[in-house]
């Protein structure tokens, strides 16, 4: 059988890896698929980075976009990055000339990820991204494949490997958001710029990208509710583990009554349960099925090698032949479905207030929750000096988001609070 020509179009530190692998293990994977795969075409910003391996063997495209019109390359690997732009044009225009594509671009899925899809099938080829979703963890496979038989209801996870990282840290030494982001910079694990990281963002695209593949629905990425972790302190971690919590940024998608729940944001998690035990740099994500009960996987969700291991299991699974629709069925197949509002999520929280401490307060406090319906269960404070800043924790019982938002926003506006609630779900799992 030919060997499968590949151009690969972004040479950053996935895109060199994937280079590296398919090099160093060409003989494993010949053997293991029954046909050769061949890196034929690259195309990047700069010639003159050393990357590890020598450009001379490879066609060079300065246009990525060029790539889709050559007759010698199968498929094209889009490593460039970004939600529309170049990266799409190259995607689209691939699939239109009949050349599976395979991709690490998150946010293009999650924007653009059904109708690319669609494009992939009209013409009779793959689209694949198990690399943008949890790195070399391969659950997008698992999901479409080994748990196909199973109705699913609910996916979560760490999705983002640097807040996961920082939290960790922040635990395990007591240090602030920020001096534990800045060295996640200098270490690698977080960008110059970290805001798609830190605010949660990088982990919605690859929830929008779980649902869609676990419900077979539309996912609208707009709809999915972000909060980041900047508000978290060191304090909030002091407090859930005497409340019996850890704290992760969990991204979590539940499908009930034809609706979904789509929703990253910092949870406070049972010690004991299995998610709260995954630290540093590493995701994991946790599918329910109906048949198939909880299933987790955990792993590396970032860098070069982790990553281009996702790439290269895509390729390899075009070269054996085998495909299968990016979301598990055929896109036409794909629901529009309710997104529910956070206003009308039902779960129990933790606020912490800093207030000045004085008569009065608690009564305060409990008037506003029962003004708004907001059961208190318990209320932990830090003993200060009279009339000083102190820091009063309070969990509640399950209620309505929206009650519990009036309630905060009654309590914030006392002249006693001195400055903004710290609110974060609690999440039986």
């Amino acid at each position: 059988m030919s060997a499968l020509r590949i151009g690969i179009a972004g040479l950053g530190t996935v895109g060199a890896s994937t280079v590296q692998l398919l090099e160093q293990h060409a003989e494993i994977i010949e053997k293991r698929v029954g046909r050769a795969i061949q890196v034929t075409a690259v195309s990047a910003r700069s010639k003159t980075i050393d990357r590890g391996f020598a450009l001379d063997a490879y066609r060079w495209f300065d246009d990525p976009v060029e790539m889709t019109a050559d007759p010698d390359i199968d498929v094209i690997v889009e490593l460039i990055g970004g939600s529309d732009g170049i990266a799409k044009a190259l995607v689209e225009k691939s699939l239109a000339n009949g050349k599976h594509i395979v991709t690490a671009n998150k946010a293009l899925i999650a924007h653009h990820g059904a109708e690319l899809a669609n494009i992939a099938e009209t013409s009779g080829v793959g689209f694949y991204g198990e690399a943008a979703v949890a790195g070399g963890i391969p659950i997008l496979k698992a999901i479409r494949e080994g748990l196909a038989g199973n109705a699913i209801n609910r996916v979560y996870g760490i999705l983002n490997g640097t807040c996961n990282y920082i939290l960790s840290e922040m635990r395990d030494t007591g240090r602030t958001f920020g001096d534990v982001l800045e060295e996640a910079q200098k270490l690698g694990y977080a960008e110059s710029d970290p805001t798609f990281d830190v605010d949660g963002i990088d982990a919605a695209h690859k929830l929008a990208i779980l649902a869609g593949l676990c419900f077979g629905t539309k996912v609208d990425f707009e709809n999915v509710h972000i909060e980041g972790i900047r508000s978290i302190s060191p304090l909030d971690l002091e407090f859930a583990e005497e409340l019996g919590y850890g704290i992760k940024l969990l991204g979590i998608a539940s499908h009930n009554d034809d609706e979904v729940e789509l929703r990253v944001h910092p949870c406070m998690v049972p010690k004991d349960a299995p998610i709260n035990h995954v630290g540093g740099s590493f995701n994991a994500v946790v599918a329910d099925g109906d048949f198939v009960d909880s299933v987790l996987l955990e792993g590396r969700g970032a860098g070069g090698g982790p990553t281009a291991s996702a790439v290269v299991a895509d390729i390899i699974d075009i070269a054996r032949g085998h495909t299968v629709p990016m979301y598990g069925a055929p896109s036409s197949a794909l629901i529009d479905a309710a997104v529910r509002d956070m206003d009308h999520h039902r779960g129990a929280y933790y606020v912490r207030f800093n207030v000045v401490d004085k008569p009065g307060v608690f009564a305060e406090l409990a008037k506003a929750l029962s003004d708004h319906n907001v059961s208190m269960e318990s209320v932990l404070q830090r003993k200060r000096d009279p009339d000083q800043k102190v820091p009063v924790v309070m969990t509640t019982h399950v209620t309505d988001e929206v009650d519990m938002r009036k309630a905060i926003n009654q309590i914030a506006s006392s002249d006693w609070v001195v400055a903004d609630p710290v609110l974060i779900r609690i999440e039986a799992l």
